[in-house]
């Protein structure tokens, strides 16, 4: 005699059938869990080759831009055979910031400038005996680029301002010679400074440096 309460063949049959739809379904769920881990893994393995690579990028510029530079961080080089003549237009100078060469008939009164100075005018204050000491913008902490004007107010013939595209945090240039530098606590600054403001490479011994182009207004007095 069967008890009433024990499961017909149908009903265990159902419930296998359940039972595998309910596990058919899990196992979906799960794949898709899986599939969506991996695609996050995938995601973040590749933002990181990007990165690398990016990196990468960057290291290769940096070395080349310090190779443009004309020769070693700290190392002078010397330019030859400029060109003197004054011109109306701008000049493409095959250094950066220019060494030399022809420029605007005013040169740049000489002074702390926190701005960039258009090269025509400042190749002339160069032509004249002066210094130019150029900063990358961001490049220096506020009290390297603080010491670094404290040296360009010290004398006369130095002209200091900006230049956003050179390769190195400062140059230093002066007619016909210019070194790259990284820190504003280089000794060699001195060095460059003493041997050429109003140095032997000068082309108009004693000639002005102010009262001609004023970077700060863009006007031109009547120095010249």
């Amino acid at each position: 005699m069967s008890d009433e309460n024990e499961p017909t063949t149908e009903q265990v049959g159902s419930a296998r059938d359940d039972a595998r739809a309910k596990l058919a379904t899990m196992q979906k769920k799960q794949s898709r869990q899986q599939r969506r881990g991996g695609l996050v893994i995938g995601v973040v393995i590749a933002a990181l080759v990007l990165a690398l690579a990016g990196g990468g990028a960057w290291l290769i510029k940096r070395d080349k831009d310090q190779q443009s530079a004309g020769g070693d961080i700290g190392q002078i080089k010397t330019y030859n055979n400029l060109g003197r003549e004054h011109v109306t237009t701008k000049v493409k100078y095959p250094q950066n910031p220019p060494v030399g060469g022809n420029h605007n008939a005013a040169w740049a009164n000489c002074g702390v400038y926190d701005k960039v100075v258009p090269n025509e005018h400042a190749v002339h204050s160069l032509e004249h005996g002066a210094v130019w000491i150029t900063y990358k913008p961001g490049a220096l902490s506020t009290a390297d680029l603080n010491r670094l004007k404290g040296k360009a107010r010290s004398q006369d013939y130095i002209l200091m301002s900006q230049d956003k595209t050179q390769s190195t945090p400062i140059v230093m240039t002066a007619w016909g010679k210019q070194m790259h530098l990284n820190s504003a606590k280089d000794p060699k600054i001195d060095s460059f400074l003493k041997d050429f403001v109003q140095g032997p490479q000068t082309q108009e011994p004693g000639a002005s440096c102010s009262g001609a182009y004023d970077p700060n207004t863009g006007q031109t007095g009547g120095g010249m």
